[in-house]
């Protein structure tokens, strides 16, 4: 079993809960009321069956008039159909709200503070690790910003309980064994002190008991069990793209083993891990214990009501109403109890969460407009640039220099790792340099407005992402749009002959997520519509990674061929690991690690000894060979 968590100051664990209850409240106002009012009713339903009955036993056993218990019994039914009713509209708006708002809504808050947070810090290794951790607790068993829902829920439902369990069973305390009856002994304050000793004394220990048993769930790191069920579970169901290796390779066979391997170890489920281990051991005898203690005190309250009904203090029928209600005030009191305890284990996984949500933003934002030139003549440069991730040792970038011509069509150059991709971050300010500045017209970037300064750019990343929208919406990245404009776009980026084949045009779905009649695209069209969706944007610059990888040959010479027509008067800037795809650019930057080593045009840079001519001659000599076989 793993250390046990160490638990939070209290002051500082209700300080926890209580931001976290308020995340909920106004991500989604009305999951608490929905959730407190289906509680209530499941508490309270099940009291008036319990009245009515034992009045109408009390009735029919002391030879009340027909009409009498016909009325008790007509009240019996119109309650308990009343209150049905109630509790099935209360449960359909619980459901509602947490079907239908509350997953969303966690997504939210996360998703929000990472498009808030500055692109270096939520690009950051520590965050991304911080992500998955609270992922895991909520997948693991609701530990976090879920499991306040839960424990709300539960106290709503605990608390409604006891006072329904009050109000019903106040008058076995109240009625007195009349005093001539040899039973009279009932009404003295300290037999009934021993009974409310004993309730108290029962709850405090069934509580204990449970939360003991509890403990060594909450205080289990079944992360890698988790991730082995999720990953291992549902491989050839969720992944299909896997399914054909799976086939191919006979791979079931060894992920199955896997699967079973790692479900029998210590950090999973199974009857050899160590909380199957617990559940045999310590943890099953705590639950037992627990309910063993819950059912004696059922037994010591039949007891003390029977008595006091055959002395006299109320009806034979009471006592199912009284042994009832104080079974649902132990249970109520116990529920109440455990909840508390959660929520105090539960303050400690929500340090990951409010950790994340209170990453500071550190880039500063700037206050200048940047001005929208006609001309489009803004000029970037370098000076004296270099950069290191947090928490590296080594430079990605060291001492770049460079500027940016109106106009200009720039490629980027190098191996993989010689930082090509860190220059691009920090053109677009997704970074901003540790050494030396980036001017925009000879004024530091940092000085703009960083939506303003975004906006200056258009890029098509190597992982670019489109979304089962509408082609159109998907070119526009918005729901209205200009549509000749889009189509126009589309032209330009080379998609007009898979335009006209599809159905709907512009309107037409991509990919079958939300439309049955979706259409799925290959790559190359993938990228091609990535390239119009930089038109469409119109920014002075335009940055583009890798946007032929997925292009047939065909295809990938007609954009060359009209790559001017396509880019304009913009600047663009160009990364490819195809050489031969560089040489209509204007100027050429090689970067070998971390460093601008060459710069010029192909024809210059391919007759010069050094980095470019070394790749160059390298996948030359590679395209000869496969023309030569």
């Amino acid at each position: 079993m793993n250390k046990e968590k160490d638990r939070l100051p209290l002051k500082q664990a209700i300080s926890y809960t209580w931001r976290g209850v308020r995340i909920w409240h106004n991500a989604v106002p009305g999951l608490f009321p929905a959730a407190g009012a289906r509680q209530a009713l499941t508490a309270l339903t099940p009291c008036l069956p319990l009245y009515f009955t034992a009045r109408l036993v009390n009735a029919i056993a002391g030879n009340e008039t027909p009409g009498q218990i016909w009325r008790i019994l007509l009240a019996l039914l119109a309650s308990t159909a009343f209150a049905g009713a109630a509790h099935a509209v209360a449960v359909c708006w619980d459901e509602t709200m947490r079907n239908s708002h509350k997953w969303p809504a966690w997504n939210r808050v996360f998703f929000q503070k990472l498009l808030q947070m500055d692109f270096c810090d939520a690009d950051n290794p520590k965050t991304q690790a911080l992500l998955t951790q609270i992922e895991q607790n909520s997948n693991w068993s609701a530990w976090g910003l879920d499991k306040l829902y839960w424990c709300f829920s539960d106290l709503s439902g605990a608390t409604w309980r006891i006072l329904g369990a009050i109000a019903l069973s106040a008058s076995l305390f109240a009625l007195p064994v009349p005093a001539q009856s040899p039973l009279a002994w009932l009404n003295h304050p300290l037999c009934l002190t021993g009974i409310a000793a004993l309730m108290i004394l029962s709850a405090i220990a069934t509580s204990s008991l449970t939360n003991r048993a509890n403990s060594y769930w909450a205080n289990y790191d079944g992360t890698g069990g988790n991730r082995a069920f999720s990953f291992f579970g549902f491989i050839a169901i969720l992944e299909r793209h896997r399914g054909a290796d799976i086939r191919l390779y006979a791979q079931d066979r060894y992920l199955g083993s896997r699967y079973i391997t790692i479900m029998n170890g210590e950090e999973s489920f199974g009857p050899k891990s160590s909380i199957g281990k617990a559940a045999r051991g310590p943890m099953g005898a705590c639950a037992a214990a627990s309910g063993a203690v819950s059912r004696m005190f059922v037994g010591v309250i039949y007891l003390f009501a029977g008595l006091k009904a055959l002395g006299g203090a109320f009806g034979i029928g009471s006592i199912a109403q009284y042994v009832g209600a104080l079974t649902g005030l132990i249970q109520g009191i116990t529920l109440l109890l455990e909840t508390l305890g959660t929520l105090r284990v539960n303050a400690e996984f929500l340090k990951p969460v409010y950790e994340l949500l209170d990453t500071p933003n550190n880039m500063y934002q700037g206050s200048l407009t940047t001005e929208k030139r006609a001309d489009r003549k803004y000029v970037i440069e370098f000076k004296d640039v270099s950069f290191r991730y947090p928490g590296a040792r080594t430079w990605a970038l060291r001492h770049v220099s460079m500027q940016f011509r109106v106009g200009q069509r720039l490629a980027v150059v190098g191996e993989n790792g010689s930082g090509k991709t860190t220059f691009i971050k920090l053109l677009c300010r997704l970074y901003d340099p540790t050494e030396g500045e980036i001017l925009l017209n000879g004024i530091d970037i940092r000085k703009y407005r960083y939506d303003n300064y975004l906006n200056l750019f258009s890029v098509v990343f190597q992982d670019f992402q489109l979304l089962a929208q509408s082609l159109g919406a998907n070119v526009a990245a918005a729901e209205e749009y200009d549509r000749a404009r889009a189509e126009q776009c589309l032209h330009k980026a080379g998609f007009s002959g898979q335009l006209t084949k599809l159905p709907k045009g512009l309107d037409t779905c991509l990919y079958r997520e939300f439309e049955d009649d979706g259409v799925e695209i290959s790559g190359g069209e993938a990228q091609k519509i990535a390239l119009a969706r930089v038109l469409y944007q119109d920014a002075p610059f335009i940055v583009l990674d890798e946007p032929t990888a997925a292009l047939d040959p065909e295809a990938e010479a007609e954009v060359y061929t009209h790559f001017n027509e396509i880019v304009e008067d913009k600047t663009a800037v160009y990364i490819s690991h195809r050489l031969s795809s560089c040489r209509f650019c204007d100027e050429i930057a090689v970067f070998d690690k971390g460093s601008v080593v060459q710069q010029g045009t192909h024809d210059r840079l391919v007759e010069t000894d050094g980095k470019y001519r070394d790749l160059w001659n390298a996948q030359a000599q590679y395209y000869q060979n496969r023309e030569n076989k």
